[in-house]
């Protein structure tokens, strides 16, 4: 055999597309450093280049994180089949499988469970009574009844076993729901204004530009390949806010020159204490979900796909100017966008937000109609009373429900009439709709019960905070409490005015990091740490004595954020513990 052939019959084939897309990746950080690959594909370098010195190498490109090995070995979306296989034998999946299954809404708890969760798409948290009461059935069918409302506006139905995998899926499909892209390496649930269409303070109803951006997120395949997890939300202003600062995309509504524009801050990742930087630029209604998508696909091709850690859109932006990824979005469009300086007039938006407006009766800007959000207990919900509520959105409202990202519900449309029968029949439920300051306020993650992340069961110690809080004190305003089962903040401690961050104490006791002072929007900021590994028996007497040394000592109307602002760590701790 002679060289030639030998050469021929050892050089690597060439890359697929697939391969070519992911490489794309690899290659930007090199790239970054004015390296040129440009006919990396073109040619099989084994064969047909001249042999070049050690210096003239190219830089070896990053080694592919566990993760994207496996994307790379077999799309996610391409092993449904083993889903089906595996429910005929009630089998688990394997380690790979595990991975791949969220690209369907299938996450396995092991070793906190043997069985599934199944996570959920639902855009800008609007639904229909016939979906909530479907997702009720299969709940009730199906699994042993628990369903959480999500911080992003979602549901999830947790203890399926895999021989029900299947059917689950099928069931929520049949109603118009899907679970496709709800974790892992994806664009997460779109999210906004849970009122948007019925408030009448804000500036834009954001509803059609989710329903749009959500279906070509839903229907386009490119859109599930990313390094990592995206957030996105857009807030059209009003009394309920999307928080969509903390995420990677935040869209805000705002008035310049008469005009209602948006305004794009990225790189938003409260868990990492970052809140989204703005984009410097403002969009045209009309013109957002392209803009969006461009970004998008900018992120998708310089992304870092060798390390998990550093694979988020803020840590690209770590290595980018912001300025740069406009530009990079600007070359995705084909057009400029119009810049405005950062500290321009337009990021003084309008606002009208009240506190937990999320709960409670309000008016909305359909003469003679009101929403009522129902406060549901750290998110936690009953097949009985989704159905229930699925009743009373169809035989008193239109039909209509809205999940909030601070996992709560609405009921919208009620006419005026009916708007007291609909308070009793809550009521009658175990639920509240009157706002209360601390209840109304109280967000958990899914913690130790469900999560294998979790180190305390942040839900049952909320609501026992709650229950003790509401004994122990009148507040006369409201404040936001956080808790956290891991450094994920999946229910973002950082933005709490008081943020409890789960932890175990050397002896193995659950326990809590303690912050203070966060808050989003017009109050953004990330709280503070000011106690370490606290027991869960002592937290419960600590927030009480931090929220009576708030009233005891601020100055008149001052909220706790503005209190606890006010004062360094040091005077804070003297005054929570003297």
């Amino acid at each position: 055999m002679n060289t030639l052939q030998t050469l021929e019959q050892t050089a690597p084939a060439p890359f697929d597309e697939a391969q070519k897309t992911y490489l794309t990746g690899f290659f930007a950080g090199v790239q970054q450093r004015a390296a040129v690959f440009a006919d990396l594909f073109a040619i099989d370098p084994m064969v047909s280049a001249p042999v070049k010195t050690a210096a003239e190498e190219p830089p070896e490109p990053p080694v592919l994180t566990a993760e994207e090995r496996i994307k790379l070995a077999e799309h996610p979306l391409d092993a449904y089949h083993r889903i089906l296989e595996n429910a005929r034998g009630n089998a688990a999946p394997d380690r790979e499988d595990t991975f791949r299954f969220k690209w369907n809404g299938l996450f396995y708890q092991n070793p906190v469970h043997d069985s599934y969760m199944a996570r959920l798409r639902i855009p800008g948290g609007q639904l229909k009574s016939f979906q909530l009461r479907e997702i009720a059935r299969v709940a009730q069918d199906l699994t042993t009844g628990y369903v959480q409302i999500t911080t992003r506006a979602n549901f999830q139905i947790r203890s399926i076993k895999p021989k029900d995998a299947p059917e689950v899926l099928r069931r929520i499909q049949s109603v118009g729901l899907h679970t496709r892209g709800a974790g892992a390496d994806n664009i997460r649930n779109l999210t906004c204004n849970p009122t948007a269409g019925l408030d009448p303070a804000e500036l834009i109803d954001c509803t059609p530009m989710i329903h749009d951006l959500a279906q070509i997120i839903i229907s386009q395949r490119e859109f599930y390949d990313l390094p990592r997890k995206f957030n996105i939300a857009f807030d059209g202003g009003g009394l309920v806010s999307a928080a969509e600062d903390t995420n990677d995309i935040g869209i805000k509504a705002v008035m310049l020159d008469g005009e209602v524009l948006f305004r794009i801050g990225l790189g938003g990742a409260t868990g990492h204490q970052k809140f989204a930087s703005d984009a410097g630029v403002v969009v045209l209604p009309a013109e957002i979900v392209p803009v969006v998508t461009a970004m998008l696909r900018v992120f998708i091709k310089n992304g870092n796909r060798s390390n998990r850690k550093k694979s988020r859109l803020k840590h690209l932006l770590e290595t980018w100017p912001v300025s740069r990824f406009v530009e990079e979005t600007e070359k995705q469009l084909g057009r400029p966008l119009r810049r405005v300086p950062v500290e321009s007039t337009p990021m003084i938006w309008p606002s009208a937000e009240l506190p937990h407006p999320q709960v409670g009766a309000y008016e909305q800007k359909q003469p003679g109609l009101h929403w009522l959000g129902v406060s549901i207990p750290v998110g936690q919900i009953t097949p009985r009373q989704m159905m229930r509520l699925a009743e009373l959105a169809e035989n008193y409202g239109s039909g209509d429900i809205r999940l909030t990202v601070w996992q709560n519900l609405i009921l919208p449309n009620i006419p005026t009439a009916w708007l007291e029968t609909v308070k009793k029949a809550v009521e009658k439920m175990g639920l509240r709709w009157r706002q209360t300051n601390v209840a109304s306020g109280v967000v958990a993650c899914t913690g130790s019960r469900y999560c294998k992340f979790a180190a305390t069961d942040t839900k049952g110690h909320a609501l026992a905070l709650t229950k003790y809080l509401e004994k122990k004190l009148e507040l006369d305003q409201p404040v936001n409490i956080h808790f956290t089962g891991c450094p994920n903040s999946c229910a973002q401690h950082y933005m709490g005015d008081i943020g409890l961050l789960g932890t175990k104490t050397a002896a193995g006791t659950e326990a809590y990091h303690i912050f203070v002072g966060g808050g989003f929007g017009k109050n953004q900021a990330c709280g503070r740490q000011v106690f370490s590994a606290m027991p869960f028996d002592e937290v419960r007497t600590m927030v009480e004595t931090m929220l009576t040394a708030w009233l005891e000592n601020r100055q008149s109307g001052e909220s706790f954020q503005s209190f606890t602002t006010r004062h360094d760590l040091n005077a804070l701790q003297v005054l929570f513990c003297g």
